[in-house]
């Protein structure tokens, strides 16, 4: 049973708030974005995703800068909320087409319309796009997507100077083109998070992806369509033998996952034979299919730390990465984080000749390095230098008190799994009817950290 549901910006700002059953306080609110602000404040990166107050559980995912969050006085499963709040944001995006603060204030009548029907007196009834068609009346008042920030939804499909199309996926499931005109599109994301744990001599110590192939359709009368993927593609283990030759810039053999999950709509009558999944796509966007890889790939950054004593009282890092895919393609967004010994009191940085969009900075409050870079082309290198200052003199090993490196990054049009759709098919309701298609990648972090 979920007592009541909010949204806050970074702010703290109350944008939406639904009270379910009355047993939870009024300033719930307040008291959640304390807490929060106080793990920040006390040195932690962010607060956990669930977490106890006075008897009330709260429950938080964080999407695109706005904090959606749950609670209850109950026992719930904390998985079951946490993807609870992710299909509320997904819902709310599909009628608003953008999920930022401003669509949301413009648009609070629907969002509550749609809060009411998803939840009634704190019982999840559905999160379906589809199905809240049938029961959600009111019309969305469309932003405009040319006066959004970077960051928006088809900001991590950036490819250098050249942008996908993404116009399309700010779009309302339910609003009406301006003229009456619709144009027939349909999206095929295939979205990676990666984890790799390297240790202090560069050795791969632990590796996974998280993938998921994410569908969003703008084609009128719900056609089928037909999604091929490798035939070579494989569900279970390899028996522990590596299958990525790494001799090779694009490795070879087959694409094996540990395991995957398809969308209640997918049909698997000839996965097994041809790798085609079979599907009528719901309307708003879905995961066609979510699968986890273990086997062995080519990580796409390599990091090399190395730290100097010059006295007593200072000490030189040495950061450098090496991005190991191909030329054509190029890293958004880069930072790299690296947490200094607690004794650490000034920090000066030396970039290397010629760089550009590249920033530095010491988080005094953490003690902690942060280096971030706006872009990096496949092939290059980069190298930091800090210049350490310590408030008392080195005792034992400082390799001990500092690290590890920890990097974020986002890279379009690229992933390292090689799962890839060979193609969609969509079925022809008249000769003339050819429909545009978007198939996309984008491989992004999840947990890639070196060790020092």
């Amino acid at each position: 049973m979920i007592s009541q549901f909010f949204v806050l910006s970074q702010r703290g700002d109350n944008i939406v708030f639904r009270d379910y059953r009355g047993d939870v306080q009024k300033g719930s609110a307040e008291i959640f974005f304390r807490k929060v602000k106080f793990w920040k404040d006390d040195g932690e990166e962010e607060a956990p995703p669930v977490f106890n107050v006075d008897g009330v559980n709260y429950f938080h995912v964080k999407v695109v800068g706005l904090l959606f969050v749950a609670t209850t006085r109950v026992n719930m499963s904390p998985s079951l909320v946490l993807e609870l709040l992710q299909r509320i944001a997904r819902v709310i995006k599909d009628y608003l087409g953008i999920l930022n603060e401003d669509s949301i204030r413009k648009n609070f009548v629907l969002v509550y319309e749609l809060l009411d029907e998803v939840i009634d007196f704190g019982y999840v009834q559905t999160t379906s796009t589809e199905v809240l068609k049938s029961y959600v009346f009111n019309e969305p008042i469309v932003i405009d997507a040319a006066r959004l920030q970077p960051l928006n939804p088809a900001s991590m499909f950036m490819q250098g100077t050249k942008r996908m199309p993404g116009t399309a996926v700010t779009k309302s499931v339910v609003a009406n083109d301006p003229g009456g005109r619709k144009r027939e599109e349909i999206f095929v994301d295939i979205i990676e998070k990666i984890s790799v744990t390297f240790s202090s001599s560069g050795y791969i110590l632990t590796s996974e992806i998280d993938g998921t192939i994410q569908m969003k359709s703008y084609l009128s009368g719900n056609p089928e369509i037909r999604l091929a993927l490798n035939e070579d593609l494989a569900i279970g283990t390899s028996g522990g033998r590596a299958t990525y030759d790494y001799r090779s810039s694009s490795g070879s053999g087959s694409v094996i996952l540990d395991d995957c999950n398809f969308h209640e709509s997918v049909r698997l009558d000839s996965f097994d034979i041809d790798r085609t999944l079979s599907l009528v796509p719901p309307d708003g966007e879905f995961p066609v299919m979510n699968y986890r890889m273990t086997q062995e790939f080519k990580p796409p950054f390599r990091i090399n730390t190395l730290i100097e004593e010059a006295g007593s009282l200072r000490a030189e890092v040495i950061l450098k990465i090496s991005a190991e895919f191909p030329s054509n393609i190029t890293a958004n967004t880069i930072i790299v984080q690296m947490p200094l010994p607690k004794y650490t009191a000034r920090a000066t940085f030396e970039l290397e000749a010629g760089a550009v969009g590249q920033t530095t900075d010491f988080k005094e409050s953490t003690k902690r390095l942060e280096w971030g870079l706006k872009k990096i082309s496949g092939g290059s290198e980069h190298t930091l230098r800090a210049k350490l200052t310590f408030s008392q003199e080195l005792h034992g090993n400082i390799t001990k008190e500092a690290g590890p490196v920890s990097l974020t990054f986002t890279i379009p049009m690229y992933n390292v799994s090689k799962l890839q759709v060979k193609y969609l098919q969509i079925a022809k309701k008249s000769s003339s009817y050819n429909p545009y298609r978007w198939v996309r990648y984008v491989t992004q972090a999840n947990s890639y950290v070196a060790r020092i």
